[in-house]
């Protein structure tokens, strides 16, 4: 079974709204999606999304990085699966969604041989999970509707993205958190919209009123390692670090520092799912939970992240994959059931279970 050929496409789907964040407003999905191409004529999928503002790669850079990569690989025999890792990540440095793309692919091509479902193949057995909601940044009154609106669907867990403005924040969390039922839990994430001091003094103001949040996520900027040990010490809110770790490297000394309370696991940060896994084994050593998560993917990424989830479901106990939620639609056939907060692993699959009908 060997590579002949590594290809990519472009994957376009509207959102149901547009998603916004302190950092960046999207208003339609435009990934990328990478085919690996095996002699026998079996395919395995990837697909990684552009978040020029988080990893720094655009759609452009991404087929520029894979095409430095294809003549590495291509050629080589499925059984060299650790050296074709090795090599994706090795013959060029960063460009971690690209490379994670790519190792999605692998690993469904590697599934499909020994016709097992992915997560099977990676020891996971769980196959029930419940997702979060993302609750863009707007207008207060928007938030509140869009938040009973999540609620109506079925979830009871919503993200709410703030950080553009501390008292607009504020207005917004209290308003939201008063209008819910108390079983609705919040989850906060200002993408690194604020201070070190600014953090302390608005989740103080949330605690006085008895608002604690399920976490907050990635309050200052990512490499503000000690502004996250500064408020880690100073709130009862749990702390999540996302943009601060992409490396076992990353996480490691902010787990040696007790610097947070979980870590955030995306797969285009990790650069695919070899780091992914380890990063959640680091993690339980340390007794520090993760959350999974993704940028705004279709259901290629989500899948792999879902597959990642159940085979470390000791360490990843919260999954925040509601980005396939967000879509209107989308040329992917997958036998995951996602069902709003509900998504579901099939075991009568092989590999990741989707297939790009695009092509």
């Amino acid at each position: 079974m060997k590579i002949s050929n590594i290809r990519t496409e472009i994957l376009k789907a509207p959102l149901k709204k547009p998603f916004i964040t302190s950092l960046r407003r999207v208003d339609a999905l435009e990934d990328l999606v990478v085919i690996i191409e095996c002699d026998d004529g079996s395919l395995g999928y990837g697909e990684g999304a552009q978040t020029p503002v988080i990893t720094g790669e655009t759609i452009g850079s991404m087929i520029a990085a894979i095409t430095y990569i294809k003549p590495y690989i291509t050629g080589l025999e499925l059984e060299e699966f650790d050296n074709i890792l090795h090599l994706i990540h090795t013959v060029i440095i960063k460009n971690t969604t690209a490379k994670s793309a790519l190792e999605i692919a692998l690993y469904d091509l590697k599934a499909k041989a020994e016709k097992l479902p992915l997560y099977q193949m990676l020891g996971g057995k769980k196959t029930k999970f419940r997702t979060d909601i993302t609750i863009s940044m707007n207008e207060t009154d928007k938030m509140i509707a869009d938040s009973l609106q999540a609620v109506a669907l079925g979830y009871d867990t919503l993200k709410i993205k703030i950080g553009d403005d501390p008292q607009k924040d504020i207005d917004r969390i209290i308003a939201i958190h008063d209008i819910l039922d108390k079983h609705i839990s919040l989850r906060l994430d200002a993408n690194q919209g604020w201070t070190a001091e600014e953090s302390v003094t608005l989740l103080h103001a949330l605690e006085k009123r008895d608002i604690i949040a399920e976490f907050i996520e990635q309050p200052v900027s990512a490499e503000n390692i000690e502004g996250l040990k500064y408020i880690k010490e100073r709130v009862q809110t749990p702390l999540l670090a996302d943009e601060s770790v992409f490396s076992l490297k990353d996480a490691k000394r902010l787990l040696e520092m007790q610097a947070i309370d979980y870590i955030n696991i995306k797969l285009a940060k990790t650069a695919g799912i070899t780091q992914a896994l380890q990063l959640a084994e680091l993690s339980a050593e340390f007794g520090v939970k993760c959350m999974i998560g993704c940028m705004l993917e279709g259901p290629i990424s989500v899948a792999a992240g879902v597959h990642v989830a159940s085979a470390k479901a000791d360490s990843i106990t919260m999954l925040d994959l509601d980005a396939v939620a967000l879509l209107a639609s989308h040329p992917v056939h997958t036998d995951i059931i996602f069902n709003e907060s509900e998504i579901t692993l099939s075991d009568d699959t092989v590999g990741l279970g989707v297939t790009y009908t695009n092509h």
